[in-house]
């Protein structure tokens, strides 16, 4: 399932973490934390590990308590969020991202399910930088505004396009679901959202709504690991 979330940070909390990053020298070579295969066509620049604590909880703490977010991705672990920067015609050519990862908090490796992108430029400051995503229907392009969050399985080969003119920054990260199966997330996800849209009705039908809450339950329970 690709997704994307507008409005994950206000414009105030984005141009506050646009400053540190900026304000900070903190950049390495992104192919750094690449694996071999990746390493090859990684040409990017990445906060080095260990310096954008307060950033990254910044941004998890955010993304925690969306409840569009929850009800996605239904996470079991979220790795740390990382930052990058695109400038001057840097791109990540097509990959696929590692199957598991190490959580540095938790010192055990983690299945990565579910790859997230949150966007920290608005579209129009930068020329190229589109998250390019394989999918069943195509290569789908995504360019969203500064502050909203595109999610896609991890599975997927993706690509960054050169950024030819500006600068591209972004948060980005890793979810475990607690279902791994992605249809079935994506099922539940569809299941969630109408019960939620159905709850938001001014004459809600009160039996209706709570027996499709119980199949939401339900289907959660036997599907959760």
């Amino acid at each position: 399932m690709l997704l994307c979330i507008p409005n994950v940070l206000t414009a105030n909390e984005v141009a506050k973490l646009v400053e540190q990053l900026q304000s900070a020298d903190c950049w390495e070579e992104g192919r750094r934390t690449a694996g071999a295969v990746a390493a090859q066509v990684k040409h990017n620049r990445q906060w080095m590990d260990g310096v954008q604590t307060g950033l990254s909880d910044f941004v998890l703490n955010k993304v925690q308590n969306n409840p569009e977010f929850i009800s996605a991705t239904l996470p079991k672990t979220i790795l740390p969020p990382k930052f990058n920067a695109y400038t001057g015609g840097e791109h990540y050519g097509l990959h696929v991202d590692s199957a598991l990862m190490h959580h540095p908090v938790l010192n055990e490796s983690m299945r990565c399910d579910i790859s997230a992108t949150l966007f920290l430029c608005n579209p129009e400051s930068y020329e190229g930088g589109e998250l390019q995503i394989e999918t069943p229907f195509g290569a789908q392009s995504i360019k969203l505004e500064a502050g909203s969050l595109v999610l896609y399985p991890s599975s997927s080969l993706h690509q960054v396009t050169p950024v030819t003119q500006g600068q591209r920054l972004a948060s980005f990260f890793w979810i475990q679901s607690r279902v791994q199966d992605e249809s079935v997330r994506a099922s539940l996800y569809d299941l969630d959202q109408t019960i939620q849209v159905l709850r938001s009705l001014p004459t809600v039908p009160q039996e209706e709504c709570l027996r499709l809450t119980g199949v939401y339950h339900n289907l959660l329970r036997r599907w959760v690991a």
